[in-house]
C-alpha cells in the first residue's frame, strides 16, 4: 500500500467519510488502525501523520492563502523561515504561488481546492485523505486538477485514499480501488478487476450496467489492438497479453445517422499523455 493511490468507492451512506474520519482519529471507533504495521489508536489526530481534505475544505476565511497553508506549521512552532519556504514550495507545486496573499473569499472553487490540498501536505504527512475533493467543480476544472493531483501524488510518493462515487474518476485516479457497502469492505482490486470480476452482487449493483463484449484479438496497429467483437472491428489500447472481453460504458456510445458528417478530432497541442486502465489521457 505504501505510495499507492487507493480510490474508495461506494454508494451514499456506505461509510466512506466515516472511514476517513476513523483513520484521521476524528471519531471514536472500535478496532485498530495501523500505519506500517504499528497501531496508532492512542495517538491524537494532530500527531498521526495524516493530511485530510474534507468535503467542505474548512479553510479559514479571515486568513490569506499563505496563512491557511502554513497554519499547522505555526501550531507546531516551526521556525518562521521554514514556514515561509515550505508554504512557497507547496503553493508553487499547486500552481498558485501568485495567490499567496489573496483571501479565501476571493478564490474560485478550483483555487480553494488547491489551497486545501497544499495545507494538507504542509506537515509532510504519511497518508493523505481526500473526501470527494472535486465533487463541486465544473468538469474541465475537475479534470485538470485530477491530472495535477495524480502527478503530484506520484512525485511525492505519498499513500493516498481518495473518496469518490464517480466510476470515471476512479478509473482515472486509482492504483487500486476499495468498494464499501453498508460499512463493510466488499472488494479490493485494480479497476479492471472490479469491472470484469466483481466479487458479489453488492459490487456489481454499484458498478451498474456496462456493455461487455466478447472479442477476438486479431493483431496490432500502431500500438493499438485490433479486436473483432461479434463482427464489429474495434481498436483498443494494448499492453500485451490476451484480450477476450471489452467493457464499454453506455455514456461512451453515441448514435448517429449512417452517413452523418462527423469531422475527425484534431489534436492541436499535447501537454501530457498517460494511460490508466484501458483509457489514454491526452492534454
Amino acid at each position: 500500500m505504501d505510495g499507492e493511490l487507493f480510490v474508495l468507492l461506494g454508494p451514499t451512506g456506505s461509510g466512506k467519510t466515516t472511514l476517513l474520519n476513523v483513520i484521521a482519529g476524528l471519531v471514536e471507533y472500535k478496532g485498530n488502525v495501523f500505519f506500517d504495521d504499528k497501531p496508532i489508536d492512542m495517538i491524537p489526530p494532530e500527531d498521526r501523520g495524516v493530511g485530510y481534505v474534507p468535503q467542505d475544505l474548512v479553510l479559514f476565511p479571515h486568513l490569506d492563502v499563505a496563512s491557511n497553508v502554513g497554519y499547522s506549521l505555526r501550531l507546531r512552532k516551526k521556525p518562521k523561515t521554514y514556514i515561509e519556504e515550505r508554504v512557497d514550495e507547496l503553493l508553487r507545486m499547486m500552481g498558485i504561488l501568485h495567490l499567496k496573499h489573496r483571501y479565501i473569499k476571493n478564490l474560485s472553487g478550483g483555487e480553494k481546492q488547491r489551497v486545501a490540498i497544499a495545507r494538507a501536505l504542509a506537515s509532510a504527512p504519511k497518508v493523505l485523505l481526500l473526501d470527494e475533493p472535486f465533487n463541486n467543480l465544473d468538469p474541465n476544472t475537475a479534470s485538470y486538477l485530477r491530472i495535477k493531483l495524480r502527478r503530484l501524488q506520484r512525485k511525492l510518493g505519498i499513500t493516498t485514499i481518495f473518496v469518490t462515487h464517480d466510476m470515471h474518476e476512479a478509473e482515472e485516479m486509482s492504483d487500486r480501488v476499495v468498494v464499501l457497502y453498508q460499512g463493510e469492505l466488499q472488494q479490493v482490486s485494480t479497476f479492471d478487476e472490479l469491472i470484469f470480476s466483481p466479487r458479489n452482487s453488492n459490487v456489481s449493483n454499484f458498478i451498474g450496467t456496462l456493455n461487455i463484449l466478447t472479442c477476438e484479438y486479431k493483431g496490432t496497429l500502431g500500438g493499438l489492438a485490433i479486436c473483432d467483437c461479434q463482427g464489429i472491428p474495434i481498436l483498443v489500447p494494448f499492453e500485451g497479453g490476451f484480450i477476450r472481453r471489452i467493457a464499454i460504458d453506455p455514456k461512451e456510445i453515441f448514435v448517429v445517422a449512417e452517413h452523418a458528417d462527423i469531422p475527425p478530432p484534431i489534436l492541436t497541442s499535447l501537454k501530457e499523455l498517460s494511460q490508466k486502465s484501458q483509457k489514454y489521457q491526452i492534454r
